[in-house]
């Protein structure tokens, strides 16, 4: 209880440690520059050399050793994981190693637990997501990858921001669950004596701000579905969904293109990325092919749903789980197509059963103007032409309803685009499946901070 006490509340006028390394770097072994540092961070080495103990210093930016002379420092009492503040100049030591030849030493924070093995880091996987405090103050390449997340959401802000795009925010809890097929977390409101749903997507309510005149509008945030996990699947997760008055689905395509090379490049430095033992590259422009086109290829397209169902059982596809046409079709692409679609692909024109809210093409009423766009072998996200008209929406809730069981329409909705909406390009991002892309990561759970687990009770 002392120590608590007598702790210091504030370390003001902190460095970061990249910083003085760069400052040392130009002087000779055994040099040192005259003007103090101030560092923070987790003990996370030590060793004694008669009056000199070396400690190594971690803190976000970097790692770095501290030359501590009891003799002016006084007993280093400091432990393994201990918060600690060092006050020293920079310098390097007779072996030339970076250091902070330390004139004062203070805990901030006193660690009471044995750590994980300091050399090798937090192995455990499990423990990792479970515990994932610790696995960021083990791992360095952990606390790499969340601050690359971060300026992955910053690039695209600052992308669609530059383009003329408005952020907004939208309703998480809401009445009415819609924007994509996917069942939905309940909860219940006591004080309106209602249910309602987390938003499994932002499009229905970002599409109203359309007809109310944003023109371009966007928003990063959370959807949730209450469905299973994958190593591309959390039930919560990170979607940018942006909307653009004016535009069609051929507009979003090289938006999009440009907007993921841009942030590579903001992010990485360059547009090649290394994911799942392939090299991608993402600079615009990707490749282009129509989703009957590749189905075709693979002698899978068909109307018919028991001929599809007979093809797809002839090559040992299980499609009990399927139970119509549509189900049957999209079973076929995401296991023949998608894992095939490395290099950043745009797959286009969709049948109308697989989207109830995109304008069908020109040519084919029962295509519609949709694209989705893959790297890795992994969808990223999904794109319309949106539909404006509200006699054409309420027909499309209504092939929906008779789709999925229980699956509701949004009269709102409706009646919003019945004041007319402008012809709009739509199109969803998954953030974390960019992040894994991004940061050569396999799975979701590696670039989300806490995924979902299973209870250990």
């Amino acid at each position: 209880m002392t120590d608590y006490i007598s702790a210091p509340k504030r370390f003001p006028d902190r460095d970061e440690i990249v910083a003085v390394l760069a400052e040392c770097e130009p002087l000779e072994a055994g040099g040192e520059l005259p003007a103090a540092r101030r560092l923070a961070g987790r003990a996370m080495a030590r060793r004694g050399m008669g009056k000199l103990v070396f400690v190594d210093l971690v803190d976000r930016s970097g790692r770095m050793q501290m030359i501590c002379d009891t003799s002016k420092t006084g007993e280093l009492d400091v432990h393994l994981g201990d918060v600690i503040g060092v006050v020293g100049r920079p310098g390097k030591s007779k072996r030339g190693e970076p250091s902070l030849l330390a004139d004062s030493v203070e805990v901030l924070s006193r660690n009471t637990q044995p750590l994980p093995d300091t050399f090798h880091g937090l192995t455990d996987v499990e423990l990792r997501y479970r515990k994932r405090y610790l696995d960021l103050l083990m791992n360095e390449e952990t606390r790499g990858d969340f601050i690359t997340r971060a300026r992955i959401v910053t690039a695209v802000r600052r992308h669609l921001d530059e383009a003329g795009f408005v952020e907004v925010e939208t309703p998480v809890l809401q009445p009415r669950y819609g924007g994509a097929f996917a069942r939905p977390f309940v909860t219940h409101h006591n004080e309106l004596d209602a249910d309602l749903y987390l938003r499994i997507a932002t499009e229905l309510y970002l599409k109203r701000l359309i007809v109310g005149g944003l023109e371009r509008v966007y928003e990063i945030g959370k959807d949730f579905r209450n469905e299973g996990v994958s190593f591309k699947h959390n039930p919560e997760f990170t979607m940018l969904e942006w909307y653009e008055a004016y535009a069609d689905y051929r507009d979003t395509m090289v938006r999009v293109e440009q907007l993921v090379e841009s942030v590579a490049r903001d992010v990485l430095g360059t547009t090649a990325v290394s994911f799942r033992g392939h090299e991608i590259e993402l600079e615009a422009s990707w490749q282009r092919i129509g989703f009957v086109e590749a189905l075709e290829a693979k002698e899978l397209w068909t109307r018919d749903a028991a001929e599809l169902r007979a093809w797809l059982t002839e090559r040992g596809i299980d499609t009990n789980a399927d139970k119509d046409w549509p189900q049957l079709i999209d079973h076929a692409f995401s296991h023949f197509i998608e894992p095939g679609l490395i290099q950043p692909t745009i797959v286009y024109d969709y049948p109308v059963e697989l989207s109830p809210f995109a304008r069908t093409t020109d040519a084919d009423p029962l295509i519609v103007e949709r694209f989705e766009f893959f790297a890795g072998g992994m969808e990223l996200g999904n794109a319309f032409s949106e539909l404006n008209t509200a006699e054409e929406q309420a027909a499309r809730f209504a092939m929906q309803a008779a789709q999925v069981e229980g699956m509701p329409g949004d009269p709102d909705y409706v009646e919003a685009l019945s004041y007319g909406m402008p012809p709009t390009g739509g199109l969803g991002l998954g953030i974390d499946r960019l992040t894994m892309l991004l940061t050569g990561r396999e799975t979701i759970r590696d670039v989300v901070l806490f995924p979902a687990l299973r209870s250990t009770s």
